[in-house]
């Protein structure tokens, strides 16, 4: 058999292995993040955003926490904050906040990477969050800011993004509200159609994350990483790896739990501990999510987000990387080992609670699969492109086809399916958006 096919065969192998220790980790993740979603009102997240006070930015990140999403979706759910007048630094805060302090990503970096990593990402991302506070209130401001709140706001001029304000409601009626939901079948339906939408919403990524990974562990040797990150040089191996991993990030152009496996990748291949955590930080920066940025607030504050997204990814990787070290929680060195995980099965206890978590996933795909038998929420529609649950009322993007109303959680997904619609090769029916 050609070497060629073998060392395939190998990266391919080590991709599955890397998805199947992962792989009770992710359904419990998705599982506890659906929950969250359905449990937990989306109204509180678009009030009180109007400054980036310490107040202000507080609820942001603990909005955006409750709120976990992938990086699009993210990017989405902050220009609607924007232009329903959030401030900007504030929405910006939401989205880190959003995609780095989430629990899917956390449980599987434990699984990879090991728990000084997860510990690392959730410290460093409040971090890299206070830094964004403050660098955003000194660069994001002035025309370009303003400018960019009055085009998205002409854009929406039609009433497709108008206000809806839920009733004010006693605290003790919200807390009972939040009882009868948990024990009802639909707010179960909700929390398994979040779960899925989740999945469904970052399966591109996923599987470009574990099969680059996969490549990335057995064709690269120690020593090509060495001529992309330095190694040996103190305190300048640290501020050149955490420099370069948001660099990488940027052009692997994977978002979301994909960048773990990628991650494990380059921990094995040397990088150091700040430079691997700032490559978790920089999936915000990902080629795709600056034209998104460029779409909705021009080339000149994309330019600026750009700039100061890499310089607080890189500065919070390497003050969280330096505090680890401190406090030595770093793991050894000789963990770099070119193996990330076995490539076998085994009677284990990861296979035992796989067998576990996809009984339980089999009931939270069946629970979706009936969601309108039992009951789930009419208030949200699923976007037919990417899967995920976008609520009616703030839909960032609709489109109307033979009568029939899709909504969109981004514009992205809306010039996808509109492009298909389009296509004069492909079936279905013309359309006009809404």
């Amino acid at each position: 058999m050609p070497i060629v096919l073998i060392d395939i065969g190998r990266s391919l192998r080590e991709a599955f292995f890397m998805f199947w220790v992962t792989l009770w980790p992710l359904i419990l993740g998705f599982g506890l993040s659906g929950a969250v979603q359905a449990f937990v009102s989306r109204d509180a997240m678009r009030a009180k955003l109007g400054d980036h006070h310490l107040p202000a930015v507080g609820r942001a990140t603990a909005f955006g926490m409750l709120s976990s999403s992938c990086s699009y979706a993210a990017t989405a759910m902050s220009k609607s904050l924007f232009v329903k007048g959030a401030d900007f630094v504030a929405v910006n805060v939401f989205m880190f906040a959003s995609t780095n302090l989430v629990i899917e990503i956390g449980v599987v970096i434990v699984v990879l990477l090991g728990w000084q990593f997860a510990v690392a990402q959730f410290v460093g991302g409040f971090i890299m969050i206070g830094l964004v506070a403050v660098a955003g209130g000194l660069f994001w401001r002035g025309k370009a800011v303003s400018e960019a709140r009055d085009r998205l706001n002409a854009e929406n001029h039609d009433g497709t993004d108008e206000h809806h304000h839920g009733p004010s409601e006693d605290p003790a009626l919200q807390q009972l509200a939040w009882r009868i939901r948990l024990r009802s079948k639909s707010g179960w339906a909700d929390s398994a159609t979040y779960t899925m939408a989740d999945l469904t919403m970052v399966r591109r990524e996923l599987l470009i994350g574990y099969t680059v990974a996969g490549f990335l562990a057995v064709l690269v040797p120690v020593h090509a990483w060495n001529t992309v990150f330095f190694g040996g040089h103190g305190a300048w191996t640290s501020i050149e790896n955490a420099l370069v991993g948001p660099l990488v990030a940027l052009l692997a152009c994977v978002c979301s739990v994909g960048n773990v496996p990628l991650a494990a990748a380059l921990w094995h291949g040397g990088i150091s501990f700040g430079g691997v955590i700032a490559f978790l930080f920089a999936d915000l920066i990902a080629l795709p999510i600056l034209l998104i940025y460029r779409r909705y607030y021009g080339t000149a504050l994309m330019l600026r987000m750009l700039a100061v997204f890499w310089v607080v990814m890189s500065t919070a990787g390497l003050i969280t990387g330096a505090v680890f070290h401190a406090a030595g929680l770093v793991p050894a060195p000789s963990t770099h080992t070119s193996q990330i995980v076995a490539d076998h099965f085994a009677w284990n206890s990861t296979t035992f609670l796989n067998a576990i978590f996809l009984a339980l996933f089999g009931l939270l795909y069946w629970t979706y699969r009936n969601r309108d038998r039992l009951g789930a929420s009419k208030a949200n529609a699923i976007d037919p492109v990417c899967g995920m649950v976008v609520e009616i009322a703030h839909a960032p993007a609709r489109s109307v086809s033979d009568e029939e109303i899709h909504y969109f959680c981004s514009e992205r997904c809306q010039e996808r399916y509109e492009s298909k619609l389009s296509d004069p090769a492909a079936p279905g029916p013309r359309h006009r958006s809404a």
